[in-house]
């Protein structure tokens, strides 16, 4: 299963970027999916997660309010909507498929992870 992560980039603090992040096989219709972030010298963490059915989300609390995950399965993608980003938000985003139908925070109930793309905030 290969996953393919879009749309980061350089944006000013109080700026908005929109992720996407394809799926190759439509396996990922059946599962939660996730997004995670690595910033400079810090681990991964959970940024928010969402189920198969796109019905149940779930969101850091650094996050909570600004950002928001959606799925298209018809398309096989995912989406994190960012507003209101901050210096803080710079890192690698990653999308990732869960093992199950629902989503998850912790990294380790994900199956398949994607090559991850940049977002830098500039203050």
């Amino acid at each position: 299963v290969q996953l393919q992560a879009s749309g980061g980039g350089l944006v000013q603090t109080g700026g908005s970027l929109r992720l996407s992040c394809v799926v190759a096989k439509r396996t990922s219709s059946n599962n939660g999916m996730g997004w995670f972030r690595q910033a400079p010298g810090k681990e991964r963490e959970f940024v928010a997660t969402i189920n198969w059915r796109g019905g149940d989300t779930h969101y850091a609390d650094f996050v909570k309010g600004r950002f928001t995950i959606s799925r298209d399965n018809a398309k096989n993608t995912v989406y994190l909507e960012m507003n209101s980003l901050n210096p803080e938000d710079t890192a690698v985003y990653y999308c990732a498929v869960s093992r199950s139908a629902s989503g998850s925070s912790d990294a380790s109930r994900y199956a398949y992870w994607g090559q991850g793309t940049l977002v830098t905030v500039s203050s």
